[in-house]
């Protein structure tokens, strides 16, 4: 049992651990709130609305069953982002999404998180060909999304927002 009252499941890779978002994670998700990293999820963001990101990150492990891992970087022990499925009320369906937190980009890490978050989804959690959203001038995930395979399929509009949809191939690498 977790914080949350349920169980995350942790998934271990090369160099990080993909686990529950826990309270103490609340400076992490303001520093990347408050960051220009942020831009392609509304930021940068007031201390309280990553509060409520955090919040929105426990509850979907809560409402759905599957959700966002926080991942922890092996050798520091600090909070390097985030990667999971999200399904939010006006999402077209489930998506693999990725955050990387400052200091941690241009390692693989994003690249390594997916991966082990999409084979765990498709091989535990019975998930079909997943998607990704991706901001049209967010070039970095649209590259990651290239990366794991995936291909632009169609466009929507989010929240007012439009986005390139990415379809996953329905493999476990």
């Amino acid at each position: 049992m977790s914080e949350l009252g349920v169980t995350v499941p942790v998934i271990e890779t090369a160099r990080l651990i993909l686990r529950g978002p826990r309270l103490s994670d609340l400076d992490a998700f303001v520093a990347f709130g408050q960051s220009d990293r942020a831009k392609f999820v509304g930021g940068p963001m007031q201390p309280w609305e990553s509060w409520n990101a955090l919040l929105i990150v426990m509850g979907h492990w809560i409402a759905r069953g599957f959700g966002w891992w926080v991942l922890e970087d092996k050798a520091s022990g600090k909070t390097a982002g985030r990667v999971g499925i999200g399904y939010h009320l006006d999402w077209p369906e489930p998506e693999l999404g990725w955050h990387l937190y400052d200091g941690f980009e241009g390692k693989g890490l994003a690249y390594e998180a997916a991966i082990a978050a999409r084979n765990h989804a498709y091989a535990e959690m019975g998930f079909g060909p997943l998607i990704s959203l991706v901001d049209h001038d967010n070039t970095a995930s649209a590259n990651l999304a290239r990366r794991l395979g995936a291909t632009p399929e169609s466009e929507t509009t989010i929240r007012g927002e439009s986005a390139i949809i990415f379809r996953h191939p329905k493999v476990i690498a």
